[in-house]
């Protein structure tokens, strides 16, 4: 142990001298280190404080955060075989450590003592003391003995299950390839046939492309090849995927959605959705579901406009694999729209820059890269992040490209240390873009422009919080305001202004014509109800099953009845959401997708104070950064979203920028 850097201090991961053998013994010291930690404050002879009990449980565990907080992130973005086989081992043993500090009945004591004593703290202190008694109430703190019990057992299986489930999904991909011939690469771009090519000769396919099922590549063979079977094939094999076989999810899914349900009652819930929802903004299942029915009866007519103008274009009936193709082709005749052609415009080191100054004009803080502080793949670059004052906010690490097997599908925000009031936090952005060519960059789609705005929302929200206790920082709160600044930064994709600082041919140099940006923007509406039914169909299929109220035994026939109020489309034999729903069985949105569409809300409701005082307007912007992206969770979202806006949201705005206003709501 006393050659294992994982139980040494670092400001920055030293990922190179980290072997995968060491995380495990590593954990299992900074487990007991924290757990006599515990003791002490547990052992303490003194009165009960907020000081000695509340901000003390707080501070201790820092060695076993800092363990978890390199081992996770790099799960999920550059895993071997031998990391997954140890995570199974690492959720057991924190799931376990967890449950005997919940459990831990004389400091539940000393904690209910501070709570009951109603101290008079500062605000956030008061959240913090709040967060703590809950955590432990919600944990099974004030359970007898043989429901305490039963309590840390579901726990622990939760954690593994949770775990398999997402491997599962991670290791069926890296199985995935779709063969092509010569014949059938019409209409695809070169940067996916390089790819393909690569893929192929690297494997010693006989076919002269493979196709892997990475999201970009997927999502652009849909909306560009022009071979309705090879499309249906494709999509099959991408929405059939982890339902049966050494891989299958089925299982793992109804074991999590019955294990959670007992939790749930456990504590005297009716559902895990009752349970989940109590410490969000939309409080209660009926909450979600109003807003969510309020969006699906506003969107429902627009959609059938939308399925019956593309009908009419395609010549034939829409399905799920020919949507996009269609989708694609009209908007390209009715806006000149084509999301291949904008490639050029957008290299992605330009993207970045872009992205970047966004931030500067907005909220005065620079990034500035960092060649000198060691990262995890050659790929990742490391960027500093300073406030106008010069002072350090933070590192971000962005990670954009696929890595076949290692990496998990689609992007995401993680931090391999996060801030509390003395030291600042490690951000990393995660992304699977097209990788750059032998001869050309990589460019992105205004898409997956939209994709790194999101991210570095969530970036921004973790860089600038001031939050005193890690607890409370940046994106440590409700789950359905955490995708507000997120969100929110996606509404700049459209303005002209910013594309404009950034946007220009990677070849000529020659800026983006301003044509083409009031393309984008008149298309950006364009399939407005069928996003939103979409997105509809993962919140209610997320609320169905944890609004259960017994196990479920048949899978299938559960989602398709769950999903039928918002479905698009009939259902398709052999397909499947469920078993790949990381998000909800592996990603902690368990009774929270509905936040994406209720931060969407939020996001519009905000942003629509910029576009009545100009989109770079210094005193709105600040205003933003103050009321939410330094608070983190030191005071309720609602309070802070009405000092920010000066009322409560309204759903106008969203309607508005979705071209719904005339519709019934």
């Amino acid at each position: 142990m006393n050659n294992n850097i994982l139980l040494e201090e670092f400001y920055t991961p030293p990922f190179s001298r980290i072997n995968t053998a060491d995380y495990i013994p590593a954990i299992e010291t900074a487990i007991a280190h924290a757990l006599a930690e515990v003791d002490a404050i547990v052992s303490n002879p003194d009165k009960p404080t907020f000081e000695n009990t509340i901000e003390a449980l707080e501070q201790s565990g820092r060695e076993l955060d800092r363990i978890l907080g390199v081992f996770y992130p790099l799960l999920s973005a550059e895993a071997n075989e031998e990391m997954m086989d140890a995570s199974l081992r690492i959720s057991s043993l924190t799931s376990d450590f967890s449950t005997k500090i919940s459990l831990n009945r004389p400091l539940f004591e000393r904690i209910k003592t501070v709570f009951d004593s109603k101290p008079q703290l500062t605000t956030e202190r008061q959240a913090l003391l709040e967060k703590t008694y809950l955590g432990f109430t919600r944990s099974g703190a004030n359970l007898q003995e043989e429901d305490r019990k039963r309590f840390a057992e579901i726990s622990t299986r939760l954690s593994e299950l949770t775990t398999i489930f997402s491997q599962n999904v991670k290791k069926e991909l890296a199985t995935y390839r779709f063969p092509l011939e010569a014949s059938q690469t019409e209409g695809l771009p070169q940067w996916l046939l390089d790819q393909a090519q690569q893929t192929a000769r690297a494997e010693g396919a006989d076919t002269p492309y493979l196709l892997t099922l990475d999201q970009p590549v997927y999502m652009t063979f849909m909306r560009l090849s022009p071979f309705d079977n090879l499309r249906r094939q494709l999509y099959m094999l991408y929405n059939s995927r982890n339902r049966s076989g050494q891989y299958s999810n089925i299982e793992v899914l109804k074991e999590i959605a019955i294990l959670r349900l007992e939790m749930a009652r456990l504590l005297g819930y009716n559902t895990f959705a009752d349970f989940k929802l109590e410490r969000t903004m939309a409080q209660t299942p009926a909450g979600v579901m109003g807003l969510l029915e309020q969006l699906r009866k506003a969107y429902a007519t627009p959609l059938e406009h939308e399925l019956d103008q593309l009908r009419e274009f395609a010549g034939e009936e829409i399905t799920p694999w020919n949507y996009a193709f269609h989708f694609n082709r009209l908007r390209k005749q009715l806006h000149d729209f084509d999301e291949e052609e904008m490639r050029p415009y957008f290299e992605l080191s330009a993207v970045v820059g872009g992205v970047f100054s966004l931030a500067e004009q907005l909220y005065g803080i620079r990034l500035t890269e960092r060649t000198d502080v060691e990262t995890y793949h050659s790929d990742v670059r490391t960027f500093e992040a300073t406030d106008s004052d010069g002072s350090v906010l933070g590192l971000l690490y962005t990670d954009f490209f696929p890595r076949s097997g290692r990496k998990s599908p689609g992007a995401w925000m993680t931090e391999f240390r996060e801030a509390d009031g003395t030291t600042r936090p490690l951000v990393n952005i995660v992304m699977n873009f097209t990788k750059p060519g032998a001869d050309v960059p990589s460019m992105l789609t205004p898409g997956e422009v939209s994709t790194l705005l999101h991210e570095f929302g969530h970036a921004l929200h973790a860089l600038l919080t001031r939050a005193n206790y890690t607890s409370l920082a940046g994106t440590n709160v409700f789950r359905d305001f955490v995708e507000l600044p997120s969100q929110f930064n996606e509404n700049f994709l459209t303005e002209p202004k910013f594309l404009r600082s950034f946007a220009r041919h990677y070849e000529t140099g020659a800026p983006i014509p301003d044509e083409m940006i009031e393309r984008l923007k008149a298309a950006s509406n364009f399939g407005a109800a069928y996003a939103c039914m979409r997105q509809l169909n993962f919140g209610y299929l997320d609320m169905a099953w944890h609004s259960i109220s017994t196990h479920v035994s048949d899978a299938v026939a559960f989602e398709n009845e769950a999903i039928n109020p918002v479905r698009i489309f009939p259902a398709v034999e052999g397909t499947l959401i469920s078993p790949t729903f990381s998000h909800i069985f592996a990603g902690g949105y368990a009774a929270g997708y509905y936040s994406y569409k209720w931060a969407e809300v939020l996001d519009a409701d905000a942003f629509s104070l910029f576009r009545e005082r100009g989109i770079f307007d210094q005193e709105t912007a600040m205003s933003f950064r103050r009321e939410i992206l330094e608070k983190g969770g030191t005071e309720h979202p609602a309070l802070l979203f009405r000092r920010f806006r000066g009322r409560d949201p309204e759903i106008t705005p969203l309607l508005a920028r979705d071209g719904i206003v005339n519709h019934a709501i």
